[in-house]
């Protein structure tokens, strides 16, 4: 019987660098525990950092409204709320009261205190705020409701506020589900 030959392939062998599987050296071992411990304080700590932050840009856009004048985003939010209340809150009692909201939750983000409370208000205001949207259509859209003006993308971009505060809220859920279970129960009576 006659021997066939074996196809020769037509790919190149491997290199030798390639089939040698190379150890990360010491300064590689020592960026990937950096990295990695990093990772681990930003994943214990993140949601305070987040609620911290947050709670500074509303303390700053808050205080910044108790000035007539100095918030950019003043006018919409004065007309927005005044149209949320039918007019029932005047124009001139929106902007204070707005500003102390602001300031409230931005001081309730940063202290930690009356949390829950802090982040019922943080998101019933985000409501309200995502409503503008819609009560200002002709100020907050061009062509349709896929190009937002400039008031527009300033509204829209508070959906990132919003996601970080549903991770503050998620953490401290898991900060208070924690506390209870290392509560000691009390002794049954006699």
């Amino acid at each position: 019987m006659p021997v066939t030959p074996k196809p020769v392939s037509r790919l190149r062998p491997p290199s030798r660098t390639s089939t040698v599987l190379r150890q990360p050296g010491p300064a590689r071992r020592r960026t990937t525990r950096i990295v990695d411990d990093t990772a681990v304080r930003l994943a214990r700590h993140g949601p305070v950092l987040l609620r911290w932050s947050v709670g500074l840009v509303f303390l700053w856009f808050g205080v910044l409204k108790l000035f007539p004048g100095t918030s950019p985003a003043e006018a919409v939010a004065v007309r927005a709320a005044t149209r949320m209340t039918f007019g029932v809150l005047p124009a001139d009692a929106v902007a204070p009261l707005l500003a102390l909201m602001e300031t409230a939750v931005g001081v309730g983000l940063l202290t930690g205190l009356l949390l829950r409370l802090t982040l019922a208000v943080f998101f019933c205001h985000m409501a309200g705020v995502f409503l503008a949207l819609v009560l200002l259509a002709d100020e907050m859209w061009q062509d349709g409701f896929l190009v937002p003006t400039m008031e527009g993308q300033y509204i829209v971009k508070n959906v990132v506020l919003v996601a970080a505060g549903l991770v503050v809220a998620a953490g401290e859920r898991n900060r208070a589900a924690r506390s209870r279970r290392h509560r000691p129960h009390p002794c049954p009576g006699p």
